[in-house]
């Protein structure tokens, strides 16, 4: 066992300043070579980067103890999160991630530095990251990955839009020999929410120097839920009695906590020398998902049109299931070489997601209640995109003491998004009439309880093609100034347009190892054709004084349809961008570097849901538009201009302590604050209807400004001494705010410590066996959710860090 020890006063010092974004699991990436951010010949590490990069290895994914890659970078990356609860819809699955407290889609996500293609599922009544489509960063194997390669920039005139917050490029194995396998069982403290996650890689040589990379990965992730002890919300009856099936709870409060989750996934990654100047390079990920997550609970006084059944079929209420069957593929292919001394590089690849979403345990009240099926398929969402690229890059010799590195290209992107109809029982209107009582002779309203299908009105699809060029040029003014200069130009069909974005980056080390670097940027986001195209009609439900709770059966209305422009809607337009950076780096010894990055975004036109536009005028209006009554309304518009500022701190030492073994510490930290600089008036169309209806109300404006962690610390030490590896992290999230229209259901969860630790033993120098444990301490939100909604919500729905508590697992990791 190894002795005790003290820390050395560096590292002391260290412990107690402000800190970074990356932790050392191997050796430091002081050194580590970046390909993102930075183009041409010239290799360019971490730490003289003219941009903040940060290197995430493979190894740091591993010793996590998180089975998806999104939860892993939420563990390892202070200015990226995502909520456990993201409203209804299929946020369970496709979370509203968020950097630097932007959306999901205002994050570019490259592989092997090649544009990754967006998820088919919009987060549709999300609170987090509403209205986004982001990448599903969880349908890429972690095992396939050799690092991640993060710029905390803006980047849209080097790599085209989306790239807002900054980008992820995650670049995979090219190991030419060599088996690993990494196996891990693990449950919650509580008994429930076992899962499993098995990731698996194996190298092959190919040809001369070439190699074939081959990757395998699955995730079974079994539910839980967190529902408090009151379980149930039922309405006091006609009489003024409470409801006898108030003491009826079995089965509520499921909804409360994670769902369901199989994913099964496999990549290749390929690269064969064709010639001296040649290659041939290739690859490519398959995955496909099967996701369950049950809905919230419906009183039976809400399924009006049982409540007078004799045997009615959900005599305790009805709770339906949400289902999602999805396949996800991407393709590239690609050739690079030299050709009078440019470098150059074309590929294309293709991408698609596709999820056929079903609802289990539902009815059509509609129809016969006690005839009606139960299961149900919805619609079919998938998304297709086909990107092509042409780049050349080369270092000019211009008389200068330094070569120009110059580089250039083209783009081409061809995308498509459908939603297909769901089968006629999901959305029809039935010839069922209630027999007696109050409703008698009245017909219930049309499709599911719970979530309708997709009609044949609200089915459509959207294809857009766009073009683009790009320059790029970096230069060394001196040996110790570095500038650099990128300018691109986008082509849309359609309504987008035309853009042009630029960036201006430049660091001078005004004396060794000591530097400053600063950035100028602008750039913008094209409207998502999910965001043009998406509609459906679904149960929302709005939360009132004092814990009261309503259902709105509400429509989501695509921006161009006669509904939702009769509502206020106009075309959607692009989001556009501004971004300034300042930072300044230090690396004191070899072994020791600090950085800060201060940084301000503002962003015009924000694409946001609007409010649940509800109440007799606005069904009036959908009626009139060809729609049934008693419906709500809500839809995309370009909301809101703001402002995000905040700052990133890093600093990585690495300690070495003789026969004690290494001690690698990092620090993390990141602050960001979002406001809004100015709400897009409310249409007449609506505030002639009174003074409650407003565009983007008090809810959906927390939700954009408070919603995601202010703050986040990251302190980790991993320790190596013979044949142990101790991987200790904890990490501090911020207070957060979920909001309400009503200021006295606002609940503002504060600050937490959560503890994660990893303890590896080397059995032999191929097998290593190892336990460890997420919130070691069981640490939950502040218990102050409001219980009356649905009976349950003790710990909030936006938690970054869980609502499950501790949880413990074990590992297994095999190398030949």
């Amino acid at each position: 066992m190894p002795k005790t020890f003290k820390l050395s006063p560096v590292a002391t010092a260290l412990a107690l300043s402000l800190a970074g974004e990356a932790i050392a699991a191997e050796d430091p990436a002081l050194s580590t070579v970046v390909v993102t951010g930075v183009r041409g010949s010239q290799q360019r590490t971490v730490t003289d980067s003219p941009v903040p990069v940060d290197v995430i290895s493979g190894e740091q994914l591993r010793i996590s103890g998180q089975n998806g890659l999104k939860d892993m970078l939420t563990r390892l990356l202070p200015s990226f999160n995502a909520p456990t609860i993201n409203g209804g819809g299929t946020a369970f699955l496709v979370r509203g991630i968020s950097m630097r407290g932007l959306g999901g889609d205002q994050v570019l996500i490259l592989v092997n530095g090649k544009r990754r293609h967006n998820t088919a599922m919009i987060n549709n009544n999300a609170r987090v990251g509403t209205a986004a489509v982001p990448v599903d960063l969880d349908l890429i194997p972690t095992a396939a990955i050799e690092r991640i390669e993060v710029l905390r920039d803006g980047a849209a005139a080097q790599y085209g839009s989306d790239a807002i917050a900054g980008v992820i490029n995650i670049i995979l194995k090219q190991d030419a020999e060599g088996i690993t396998s990494d196996s891990s069982v693990g449950q919650y403290y509580a008994g429930d929410g076992t899962s499993g996650h098995e990731a698996a890689n194996a190298g092959f040589g190919l040809g001369d120097g070439g190699f074939l990379n081959l990757s395998f990965d699955a995730k079974v992730q079994e539910p839980y839920d967190r529902a408090g002890a009151v379980r149930g919300n039922f309405t006091t009856l006609a009489n003024g009695q409470p409801d006898p099936r108030l003491s009826e709870r079995h089965g509520w409060g499921e909804e409360y906590g994670l769902g369901r989750d199989r994913t099964y996934s496999g990549a290749y990654n390929l690269e064969l020398p064709l010639g001296e100047e040649l290659k041939l390079y290739s690859f490519s990920t398959l995955s496909y998902r099967d996701g369950k997550k049950v809905l919230g609970h419906r009183a039976p006084t809400d399924i009006t049109a049982t409540n007078w059944l004799a045997n009615p079929p959900y005599p305790k209420g009805g709770q339906a299931t949400r289902e999602v069957e999805e396949t996800d593929y991407q393709l590239l292919a690609g050739l690079k070489g030299l050709a009078a001394e440019w470098d150059w590089d074309l590929s294309t690849t293709y991408g698609r997601d596709k999820a056929k979403l079903y609802t289990d345990n539902n009815l059509n009240l509609s129809n016969d209640p006690l005839l009606s099926q139960r299961r149900f398929h919805l619609t079919d969402e998938i998304f297709d995109q086909w990107t092509t690229n042409l780049d050349f890059s080369r270092a000019l010799d211009i008389g200068w003491s330094s070569p120009l590195e110059t580089s250039f290209g083209v783009e081409y992107r061809w995308e498509k998004y459908q939603l297909t109809e769901g089968e006629p029982n999901s959305y029809n209107y039935g010839d069922y009439v209630i027999p007696s009582g109050p409703l008698a002779g009245r017909r219930p309203d049309p499709g599911l309880f719970s979530v309708n299908g997709t009609t044949p009105e609200d089915a459509g699809q959207m294809i857009r093609h766009s073009g683009a060029a790009y320059v790029d040029f970096g230069l060394n003014l001196t040996p110790q100034w570095y500038s650099a200069f990128a300018l691109r130009y986008e082509r849309y069909n359609q309504e987008v347009g035309e853009t042009v974005s630029g960036k201006f980056t430049t660091r001078y080390e005004f004396a060794p190892g000591y530097a400053v670097r600063a950035a100028v940027s602008n750039g913008f986001r094209a409207p998502s054709l999910a965001q043009n195209v998406f509609s459906s009609t679904s149960s929302v439900t709005i939360f009132g004084a004092g814990g009261s709770t309503s259902t709105a059966r509400t429509k989501q209305m695509r921006p161009g349809s006669p509904e939702a422009i009769a509502l206020g809607a106009q075309t959607l337009e692009p989001e556009k961008s501004r971004n300034y950076s300042l930072g300044f780096t230090a690396e004191p010894t070899e072994r020791l570097r600090l950085t800060a990055d201060f940084y301000l975004i503002d962003i015009d036109d924000r694409i946001l849901q609007t409010g649940v536009l509800t109440g007799p005028a606005v069904s009036q209006i959908l009626v009139a538009n060809g729609l049934s009554p008693d419906l709500s309304g809500q839809y995309f518009a370009n909301a809101a201009d703001t402002r995000t500022k905040g700052v990133d701190l890093v600093a990585e030492y690495r300690q070495p302590l003789a026969e004690y073994g290494t001690v690698r510490w990092s620090l993390a930290y990141n602050r960001n604050k979002t406001s809004i600089r100015d709400l897009a008036d409310t249409p007449a169309s609506l505030s002639s209807l009174g003074a409650g209806y407003v565009l983007f109300d008090r809810q959906q404006q927390i939700d954009l400004t408070k919603a995601t962690p202010k703050d986040k610390w990251i302190l980790n030490s991993n320790y190596k001494v013979d044949d142990w590896t101790v991987n200790l992290t904890l990490t501090r999230y911020g207070e957060y705010t979920e909001g309400s229209n009503i200021p006295a259901n606002d609940r503002t969860y504060g600050a937490k410590w959560i503890t994660d630790i990893d303890v590896a033993y080397d059995l032999t120098q191929n097998i290593t066996v190892a336990l460890g444990a997420n919130n070691l301490f069981d640490k939950y939100p502040d218990k102050i959710g409001i219980v009356p909604w649905a009976g349950t919500y003790e710990y909030g729905m936006f938690s970054p860090y869980g609502l499950g508590g501790g949880y413990y697992y074990g590992r297994v990791s095999l190398a030949f």
